[in-house]
């Protein structure tokens, strides 16, 4: 297994999460490796196009920063496609994600959850274990997650034409087979944002218990 924590390498904020990250996980025996994250000033919507990747499906709305939105997807899209060449399952990690517990060795189909809900509202699966989505019909965050190959095929090829904010592509109208595995043994402890402003970060868990501790930040 790989493991990677996606870095804005030339953001020292986010390098200095990502190492909590890394941290939390050698508690448990898990080495991870940075993964330097695409940012705006790589100009993602060329990227999009030369990757043959259509970006249509991005909704401009007035919470988020576009180019933030596209950058991160084609972050996890690039590993993604590293994972579909292999034969080794990866666990993707954003961040500002802390690892609580030992990660799960149960057998999952091709796309599992370990994060918790990080933003909205959402509903406790019901077994412990491996799931079926169930918290929402899409991942409840994209700051955790297992990998294998065969799924990572599935996910690039469906880009090519339902690319969208990470999280939501992840959803069951898409990928029926996702999954989740609870309890969640990754949490997001977030204090700042890249991508949403004031209007979009108000859902996030972290933002209502510290919302004047936030910080808002341009990559």
């Amino acid at each position: 297994m790989k493991s990677f924590v996606i870095t804005i390498t030339d953001l020292p904020l986010s390098v200095k999460v990502a190492e909590r990250c890394m941290s939390s996980a050698d508690k448990f025996g898990l080495k991870t490796e940075i993964f330097p994250a695409i940012t705006p000033k790589q100009k993602p919507k060329e990227l999009f196009n030369k990757l043959g990747l259509n970006y249509s499906r991005f909704k401009e709305d007035t919470g988020s920063r576009p180019e933030n939105v596209l950058s991160t997807f084609l972050s996890h899209y690039k590993l993604w496609n590293l994972c579909a060449q292999g034969k080794e399952i990866y666990t993707i990690f954003e961040h500002d994600a802390v690892i609580l517990n030992e990660l799960p060795k149960a057998n999952f189909q091709g796309c599992m959850n370990i994060g918790a809900p990080s933003y909205g509202k959402w509903k406790s699966p019901k077994l412990f274990g491996v799931n079926p989505l169930t918290s929402k019909p899409y991942f409840p965050g994209a700051h955790a997650y297992m990998l294998k190959p065969n799924a990572a095929k599935k996910l690039c090829e469906t880009a090519k034409t339902h690319a969208m904010a990470t999280d939501v592509f992840l959803q069951l109208s898409l990928f029926p087979w996702l999954e989740e595995y609870y309890p969640w043994p990754v949490t997001a402890k977030d204090t700042f944002t890249t991508i949403q402003n004031k209007t979009g970060v108000q859902a996030k868990h972290n933002y209502k218990k510290n919302p004047t501790q936030y910080e808002f930040l341009k990559v």
